[in-house]
């Protein structure tokens, strides 16, 4: 099967450097997205997403022609669905949160009308177990004219499969090409499909399993990663109430030949590992009750992060001082070191809930984040200025820029683990 055409619904963090690499290869990427903001800014050439070496991608496949950008979706050999997956709103503290796959209906209403026979449709978003057959049955029902592989196998007129991606920000135009693939067809014809059109660019190998299975595997991989941290998060609370130094203490507990602890941190950000295991709990309430716990223990450090800081505050305000005249300088506002994605960041909510309680001046540093409109803006100052404001200082993400600072004997606490580590070298 020839792909000259392939249309990408979704120009987010994944959709937008998949689009790219399939240009850069120079196939023709119709790219969809329904905020006309981030169209007209790829069909510039330039980017709306923070991700390193995607802006000289799309600047030359948006050049040669191409790369467009538009709101709807055209006819194309293949579509990739890399819509957001987020949770249903209105529900109650302590329930495990419900999947709204209405991004991905929106997408299947779009890309229904200009379906012909032989096409390719991908489901990337990161998505409950079943959502690709639901897919499925939402283009069925848009399109009685064509045959869909849930109800006629291998000679279906439409080849579906999900295919997640599995790459980390600030790495994602390397390990979208050199990552291996799941590939996850509705039949085996589906799979085959999807393999011959990543082929394009990817040099990893290919995982060739069921839709159903892909899309457990996506999620297995993030929930394993959430469990493994908040054993080191809830180790971290254990060891402050001890007086002892978690970092000392993974790193001795490390020395054992078959014990590898995680780094314990402000909570778990990020679109995937903060994300991913509710999508498992929320279809297996019964059965997930660790990866359930696990996340609950990563969702409550932000609050722990928070008392701790307040207790510093309290400490300085026992003595002469205020505490309006006591000043707070947070180094960090994304959700990981180095990169500017600002997505489910634990940091960014310990901030936001020190601005609600804290009675003197709070600033913030974030050399990478991208925050313009955020409630966190008028907090916003350069390293030099909150050093010198600060009294204490809070260490929430071990940007490579703050690794170097003389804190000058002020109050600090590191969450990030960054002094340990420099320490170490």
């Amino acid at each position: 099967m020839r792909f000259d055409t392939i249309c990408v619904v979704g120009l987010g963090y994944i959709g937008l450097p998949t689009a790219a690499m399939f240009a850069s290869r120079r196939k023709k990427v119709i790219g969809v997205d329904i905020n006309q903001d981030a169209v007209e800014t790829i069909n510039r050439g330039e980017i709306h997403i923070d991700e390193p070496e995607l802006d000289i991608t799309v600047r030359a496949a948006v050049r040669e022609g191409y790369l467009l950008a538009t709101t709807r979706p055209e006819p194309a050999q293949a579509f990739l669905v890399a819509v957001p997956t987020p949770f249903k709103k209105g529900q109650k503290e302590g329930e495990i949160p419900t999947p709204d796959l209405s991004y991905i209906k929106s997408a299947a209403d779009s890309i229904a009308p200009v379906l012909e026979k032989g096409n390719l449709v991908i489901l990337e978003s990161t998505s409950p177990v079943g959502a690709t057959e639901i897919l499925a049955n939402w283009l069925k029902q848009a399109r009685p004219d064509l045959t869909f592989p849930q109800c006629v196998g291998e000679d279906a007129d439409i080849n579906l499969a999900h295919c997640p991606e599995r790459v980390l920000p600030g790495r994602i135009m390397h390990e979208l090409v050199e990552n291996d693939r799941i590939v996850g067809g509705m039949t085996s014809r589906c799979s085959a499909a999807a393999c011959n059109l990543y082929k394009t660019f990817v040099r990893g190998d290919f995982l060739i399993t069921d839709a159903k299975t892909a899309e457990m595997a996506k999620l297995t991989e993030n929930a394993f990663r959430d469990v493994n941290i908040a054993f080191a998060n809830e180790l971290s609370m254990i060891c402050d109430r001890s007086g002892i130094d978690v970092w000392e203490l993974i790193s001795m507990a490390n020395r054992h030949p078959r014990v590898n602890i995680l780094q314990p941190g402000p909570g778990v950000g990020g679109h995937c590992i903060a994300v991913d295991p509710w999508f498992i709990a929320s279809n297996n309430p019964d059965q997930s009750n660790l990866i359930t716990a696990a996340r609950r223990v990563n969702s409550s450090k932000p609050a722990w992060v928070v008392k701790k800081i307040m207790e510093m505050v309290d400490k300085i305000s026992a003595g002469a001082a205020k505490k309006s005249d006591i000043n707070i300088l947070c180094l960090g506002a994304t959700y990981k070191a180095d990169v500017g994605d600002m997505r489910e960041s634990p940091s960014l909510e310990i901030i936001n809930n020190l601005a609600a309680i804290h009675e003197g001046s709070l600033y913030v540093c974030d050399p990478h984040a991208k925050i313009d409109g955020s409630n966190i803006e008028g907090h916003l100052v350069d390293i030099e200025e909150g050093l010198s404001q600060a009294d204490i200082v809070v260490v929430l993400v071990a940007h490579k820029e703050f690794r170097d600072l003389d804190f000058n004997g002020k109050q600090v606490l590191d969450v990030a683990g960054m002094l340990q580590s420099i320490k170490k070298e």
